[in-house]
């Protein structure tokens, strides 16, 4: 065996020797969706070392067809208890955050804190923790699996739900060299000293320089101050106006519509993110981070006692104080966030990518689709020999927002078990001959063109 090769297998071994023996996890771990090429997986034990991660954790990775070299990761990180954890388990399969990842030529990763129920989540939710650590060396051990190293030193573009949104904020603190943008769904670090407890984080000065997403329910203190939830808005609050007095490139977005589930706010964040990843988004490979550019920025007037209040403009035409406005990208995503601030029925004129490869294997239809980066995926329409005769699902469900064809969870994720690109045509009668072809229909409900016919 010649030397490159026995090099490429021994770092196969490494890498793959740490996933985890599923019968050794713990419910409710213990139970991952299987993957194949393009998901890998990595999975490490608990540390009983002081300053390292007090739990197991995994994490799943996607990687777009045809990247001969990614230029970055999108993380896609739950909150706390075992509910969201559980939930991060699918994030790497979501077909709409896929198609953020793939638009630039990055991976998605979705990281699993294996916490139990009544553990404190602080102890991954903070970086400092030993998550932070984890996190790099799960993204170097993913690199010699895929053959892609780089993957240890490319930028991150960060969501974070709850905790995530803790552990997305304090990863920009610790790692703004790192970090191009970071979206923060109804968590955030703790800036603000609790009774006789000092703060546990303090911003510098190159923080700053990242754009930040504060997002968050009104239910959760804006409007409702009476609800399970209603002490996210102070420390949302606080977080916002502190570094945004510092000239920190910080928004705030209030779905009028929730509480602490997510809702309809990723047809805001990646749109946002996307804005965000085409400006910072080195173009060479190994160099530092773009800024922002401040001519195409705008901005939204911010007013504590009416936090809800809908207004932007181009940021030369603002004449407040710094801390009383929300920093904006640019004029396109001004327009949606205004309008996600009122109803979050974001407008969407493009119709998505048609569905390909389609087989037909007897009287079972099987294909692929990239989601519509705007909208994503609803459902898929079935025609047979020109005439629709089906759609996938035929109800499509979402508690908690628009209706996906991967369903979604209180924390941005497809449901288990995952939805399969497959429809069985039990009318179909046997020596007839059908030609098929698939649509798609995105979340606004616009239809693709029909895909190429299969017989």
């Amino acid at each position: 065996m010649r030397i490159w090769q026995s090099l490429l297998l021994f770092c196969f071994l490494v890498a793959t020797s740490r996933i985890g023996n599923t019968a050794a996890q713990e419910a409710p771990y213990d139970q991952p969706p299987e993957i194949k090429p393009p998901l890998y997986r990595v999975r490490y034990e608990k540390s009983l070392e002081k300053g390292e991660l007090a739990f197991a954790a995994n994490f799943t990775l996607w990687i777009p067809d045809g990247v001969k070299r990614l230029r970055g990761v999108v993380v896609h990180q739950h909150g706390c208890g075992e509910g969201s954890c559980k939930s991060g388990q699918t994030g790497a399969m979501d077909l709409h955050w896929q198609a953020l990842a793939a638009k630039h030529d990055c991976a998605l990763l979705s990281p699993v804190y294996e916490q139990p129920e009544t553990a404190d989540c602080k102890l991954w939710c903070d970086p400092r923790n030993g998550s932070d650590k984890t996190f790099q060396q799960a993204l170097a051990d993913l690199g010699e699996l895929t053959g892609h190293p780089e993957l240890s030193s490319v930028p991150w573009a960060l969501w974070g739900h709850s905790g995530g949104g803790h552990w997305a904020g304090g990863m920009a603190i610790l790692h703004p060299d790192r970090v191009l943008a970071a979206w923060l769904r109804s968590g955030v670090p703790p800036l603000r000293a609790e009774g006789d407890k000092p703060a546990s984080w303090n911003l510098n000065e190159e923080v700053a320089q990242v754009p930040i997403m504060c997002n968050l329910g009104t239910k959760e203190g804006v409007t409702d101050k009476e609800g399970r939830f209603a002490r996210v808005w102070g420390g949302v609050e606080f977080f916002f106006t502190k570094l945004r007095s510092q000239g920190g490139l910080v928004s705030l977005s209030i779905d009028p519509l929730t509480s602490h589930e997510c809702g309809n706010q990723r047809y805001l964040a990646i749109p946002w993110l996307d804005a965000c990843m085409e400006q910072r988004l080195p173009k060479e490979p190994g160099s530092a981070l773009r800024s922002m550019p401040s001519d195409q920025a705008w901005v939204a007037r911010f007013d504590a006692t009416n936090p809800t209040r809908v207004e932007a403009m181009p940021a030369s035409k603002f004449d407040g104080e710094l801390q009383d406005s929300s920093w904006l990208p640019n004029e396109r995503i001004a327009t949606q966030w205004m309008q996600y601030m009122v109803d979050t029925l974001i407008e969407d004129k493009t119709p998505p990518p048609a569905p390909m490869n389609v087989k037909v294997i007897g009287n079972r239809i099987e294909w692929d689709c990239q989601a519509d980066l705007e909208s994503g995926v609803s459902q898929f329409v079935i025609v047979r020999n020109g005439k629709a005769i089906a759609r996938v699902p035929e109800m499509p469900k979402n508690p908690f927002g628009r209706p996906l064809f991967q369903g979604n969870s209180y924390s941005d994720t497809p449901v288990q078990p995952l939805a399969m690109m497959v429809y069985v045509d039990e009318s179909a009668l046997l020596g007839e001959e059908y030609h098929y072809q698939v649509v798609a229909i995105n979340t606004s409900g616009l239809r693709s063109p029909r895909s190429e016919v299969a017989k």
